[in-house]
């Protein structure tokens, strides 16, 4: 199997596992937010990269992210329900939050602009430290009208740094619509940075990974920051429990006819790559690795005052 190949496979195997992921938390968790309809992004960014890079991922595919990275998907799991076997010994959501040594950075303000700037931050340290390192920072479309994406878009173009900002549009900020929240397109306001700015398919996971090693790699070699806005749709709610009643039946029918997992299948089955069976099967040894590291997270001990490090401090008193 040729290196193409291979990527294009992992990316499939990527997808599944957000998507399954997601189901499986979504039964058990309303105030989930899921990717529905996402995946060719979340796969896209997050394959591939180094290990001394650092991301920031939007929060809808913040566990996607941070398992793309390596982290554990049964911690992870159990990062969900405060568990002491998670990344952070329940401290806080892996949801919201991925595992630091992962080279994960969380929403740890609470608010969703700041991670668009800690992704400078991490990106000008890589510079300092000159070893090739890059920063990703993936943010909404509603986040792209905060101030931080300003002041984070602005500093890296200035400075040169190794960073690639990518617009998850899903168009829709909660229940506000893309067209109520900003004038004109995302990718349009990168000339008047000086970076360059590329919309691509956020439903291709091809296209969306090459345009992100792409971005990925003119950030390496010293040519500063990039803009990418991948146009894709969330097919669920905010959350689990989100009916969505903000938006037509006829809307979503039309972008679940372009289902990210369904076009790459039928591109993978016409390469050669992988045929029907073998998509089912894949199918199946993701649904057991999710559900197995569910059921053995959900077992966990919650954490107790240790975890506080309260034995720490009073060990020197």
């Amino acid at each position: 199997m040729s290196a193409r190949d291979e990527t294009w496979l992992a990316l499939y195997r990527l997808m599944l596992v957000v998507r399954e992921a997601d189901r499986v938390i979504g039964e058990i968790d309303g105030h989930w937010h899921p990717a529905l309809g996402e995946e060719a992004v979340i796969a896209g960014c997050y394959h591939g990269l180094r290990a001394d890079d650092v991301v920031a991922p939007h929060y809808r595919g913040m566990l996607g992210a941070s398992y793309a990275r390596g982290a554990d998907l049964r911690r992870l799991f159990a990062g969900l329900d405060g568990r002491a076997t998670s990344h952070t010994r329940g401290r806080y959501r892996s949801d919201v939050c991925g595992p630091i040594e992962a080279g994960v950075i969380g929403l740890y303000s609470g608010a969703l602009g700041p991670p668009i700037e800690y992704a400078a931050g991490a990106a000008l340290a890589a510079k300092l430290d000159g070893k090739g390192a890059v920063a990703l920072a993936v943010f909404g479309d509603g986040s792209a009208s905060r101030g931080n994406f300003h002041e984070a878009v602005n500093l890296g173009a200035v400075l040169r740094l190794p960073v690639v900002f990518v617009c998850q549009n899903n168009q829709y900020a909660i229940s506000t619509p893309s067209g109520s929240e900003h004038g004109g397109s995302i990718v349009d306001r990168a000339p008047g940075y000086g970076i360059p700015g590329v919309r691509v398919d956020g439903n291709d996971v091809v296209a969306m990974h090459g345009a992100v090693q792409s971005a990925i790699a003119r950030a390496r070699a010293g040519g500063g920051p990039t803009l990418l806005e991948a146009f894709t749709y969330r097919l669920g709610g905010h959350m689990s429990a989100d009916p969505a009643p903000y938006r037509s039946s006829s809307e979503v029918e039309e972008w679940a006819g372009r289902d990210p997992l369904v076009r790459h299948e039928a591109r993978l089955a016409a390469e050669g790559i992988l045929d029907g069976q073998g998509a089912a099967r894949l199918q199946q040894e993701v649904a057991r690795e999710v559900a197995q590291a569910m059921a053995q997270a959900r077992e966990d001990p919650m954490p107790d005052a240790t975890v506080l490090g309260l034995d720490r401090v009073f060990a020197g008193a």
